[in-house]
């Protein structure tokens, strides 16, 4: 019996079952991916809510009996981690609001110019690794005096965040129809007003995106706080390898430290998710 001569009604179970396949495959692939993330998360959660006796415990205790907030307190009162908390919102503020301010009409030039090659230059230099930065910017800031200062750290980290606003936002107002712009041109309006009041409205979903990459991008960085920063100027990730000690290695304040960078851009992420699948559906980042 062909598929044209199965009744309707097996016609349609069929096609139910195809449909629960293709979900519970589509799930379990979600899970296999996403499951060492989040195990290795708990686990750090684990061990910044335990004694250092359960951390070194075998066979490893894993729910905390009961859980304890002396790693918290132990890093905030060893360590001044507010101050730290502080320089990261700072540098990773200032140098994404920099780069919206560069990359967005950069973005919009690059589009419209169709300098295809320029954007794979841009993605070269997100590429090429932050050591290669390091000497040549290190050199210049000790000429200037700007050595151990948040303002080195944001002028460093706008070599994370330009490109990643550049690239996302020259993809996402490619995606956008010039009809609109060019109707807005024949009423008499400049580039500046038609890129401000057209294009930009349009972009928004993209903007949001390149904002967030910008911001976490940023805000995770290491190498750059940990050269460049001194005693009062570092950033948080570069804050947590001081939590290291030559003596022993104490995994709870450890782990609450490292807790203490993750949870800003972790809840960052999961208050705002849904701007971010609108912002890459609507083609604010471009595949290729």
């Amino acid at each position: 019996m062909t598929a044209a001569t199965l009744p309707v009604s097996s016609l349609a179970v069929r096609g139910r079952f195809r449909r629960r396949l293709r979900k519970f495959g589509f799930a379990l692939s979600v899970v296999v991916i996403v499951s060492p993330a989040i195990l290795v998360f708990l686990w750090m959660l684990s061990l910044s809510l335990k004694t250092e006796v359960d951390n070194v415990a075998y066979p490893p205790v894993f729910i905390p009996n009961p859980p304890t907030l002396s790693n918290f307190v132990q890093v905030f009162a060893e360590n001044s981690m507010g101050l730290y908390f502080w320089n990261s919102i700072v540098v990773s503020g200032l140098a994404t609001l920099i780069a919206l301010a560069v990359g967005i009409p950069a973005g919009y030039g690059i589009a419209r110019a169709q300098a295809h090659k320029l954007t794979v230059l841009i993605l070269i230099a997100r590429m090429t690794p932050a050591l290669s930065y390091l000497i040549p910017l290190f050199t210049v800031f000790q000429f200037l005096g700007l050595n151990n200062t948040l303002t080195a750290l944001v002028i460093t980290h706008l070599v994370i965040t330009v490109p990643i606003v550049v690239y996302i936002m020259a993809g996402h107002f490619e995606t956008l129809p010039r009809e609109l712009e060019e109707a807005a041109q024949i009423d008499g309006a400049s580039v500046w007003t038609t890129f401000r009041h057209v294009a930009m409205p349009l972009a928004r979903p993209g903007i949001v995106v390149g904002t967030i990459l910008a911001f976490i991008f940023s805000w995770n960085n290491f190498v750059f706080g940990a050269v460049l920063a001194g005693r009062a100027t570092r950033t948080l990730p570069a804050a947590v390898y001081n939590v290291l000690t030559f003596e022993q290695l104490a995994w709870g304040p450890l782990a609450a430290a490292a807790i203490v960078v993750t949870l800003p851009v972790l809840l960052l992420t999961i208050f705002i998710q849904k701007e971010i699948v609108i912002g890459m559906t609507a083609g604010g980042v471009k595949g290729g």
